[in-house]
């Protein structure tokens, strides 16, 4: 495992390379209530130089562990690229993609995780406790009549008939 990625064009073949690896978990800067990273940013690229353009595409993939905003249950969460493609201009000799390989698994990271994006079929269901629907619902504010008239608009409803 890696902490980034860096591609030496020195070593790169004539019709490009095969490259597969995985970069440390800690490229995704996770805060505690945001999950947690299970494993790192794994890739597998076709990499491929072109005068001042390196072409780099394959699948980028990470497992993370979320909770349920909804249930507050942890779950595991494949959150996969599998056409992932960049092209980057060569500046160096050496090449370090890993930040849009980051970006593409952050962009599709869920705002708002629910367990029915779990990898695993889980039920995303609220359990009964805490419903509202299972507790008394006796208040101390008096009911309001229904179907009264408001005659606030009974002065309105008169210009009509002039």
């Amino acid at each position: 495992m890696t902490e980034l990625l860096e591609i030496n064009l020195n070593e790169l073949s004539e019709f490009g390379d095969q490259l597969t690896g995985e970069i440390h978990p800690d490229i995704f800067e996770l805060k505690d209530d945001e999950g947690k990273a299970i494993t790192g940013l794994n890739y597998d690229l076709n990499v491929q130089r072109f005068d001042t353009e390196l072409l780099l595409q394959g699948r980028v993939y990470a497992e993370f562990e979320l909770e349920c905003v909804r249930t507050l249950h942890p779950f595991k969460k494949t959150i996969e690229v599998s056409n992932f493609s960049v092209s980057l201009e060569i500046v160096e000799e050496v090449v370090n993609p890993t930040e849009q390989l980051r970006e593409e698994i952050m962009i599709l990271f869920p705002t708002y995780p629910v367990c029915d994006m779990a990898d695993e079929k889980m039920s995303c269901q609220v359990e009964e406790k805490y419903l509202a629907l299972d507790k008394d619902q006796k208040t101390d504010l008096e009911e309001q009549p229904q179907n009264t008239p408001d005659d606030r608009w009974s002065t309105l409803d008169q210009l009509e008939n002039l």
